[in-house]
């Protein structure tokens, strides 16, 4: 949200999802025990900056409430912050370099991709607003998907010796659903809001949104007790 300009969308866009992730982040603070970090001190840290990212949202949505679009950005980047420190401190693994710039583009690849499809959802609210923010979320998330691609070739390099054939195959699968196919339909909602046909552009997201969710699915899967991700 960071990205879209609050002159160009609406403050109820912000406001609605920022109470989004004010449930997301007080269900990972409530389900701490299980996703967080195994250290007690790491385990404070993760619930304080759950917690604290729950609030930082909550904050930022009354600010858009009141259309509030300088104070209200600042608590979004707070919220982001706060976010960003309680996915490091869950990062579990022999790098904890590594599955910290993992989960940072993990996480931008996904929040790019659902954040341009919940904006194109946007303008059946809002249908007289302008169409740059939307393609300045789609270029977003192409390049999160070169810059997930280029950590997970990485690490594709890294772990191929110790891949077996089933473990090619769920590779392929996810290169072809978490960045072929993303890249290919982001050019096709970028042709289509040539038309422009927000509605349509919309529908091929939520295409991308599910594409690129089994892609990072596979991701954890095929990484899970590796040092790198894949």
């Amino acid at each position: 949200m960071l990205v879209t300009s609050s002159r160009q969308v609406d403050a109820g866009f912000y406001r609605v999802h920022l109470w989004i992730g004010l449930g997301l982040t007080a269900g990972a603070a409530a389900a701490g025990t299980t996703i967080g970090p195994t250290a007690a001190t790491s385990h404070f840290y993760f619930y304080a900056a759950a917690i604290s990212a729950a609030a930082a949202s909550y904050v930022a949505a009354v600010l858009w409430l009141y259309e509030y679009a300088l104070a209200g950005k600042m608590g979004i980047a707070i919220f982001t912050i706060l976010c960003v420190v309680a996915g490091s401190m869950a990062v579990s693994g022999a790098d904890q370099v590594a599955g910290a710039v993992d989960f940072v583009t993990g996480g931008l690849l996904l929040g790019s991709v659902t954040l341009a499809m919940l904006l194109g959802h946007w303008y059946l609210n809002n249908p007289g607003m302008k169409l740059a923010p939307l393609n300045r979320l789609v270029l977003l998330a192409v390049v999160a998907a070169l810059l997930r691609c280029l950590l997970c070739a990485w690490g594709d390099v890294r772990q191929w010796p110790q891949l077996d054939a089933l473990g090619g195959t769920f590779l392929a699968l996810r290169w072809l659903w978490g960045f072929v196919a993303v890249w290919v339909l982001a050019a096709m909602t970028w042709q289509t809001l040539k038309i422009p046909n927000t509605q349509s552009a919309t529908g091929i997201l939520y295409v991308a949104v599910i594409c690129v969710f089994l892609g990072e699915l596979s991701s954890q899967l095929l990484s899970r007790g590796l040092p790198y991700p894949l």
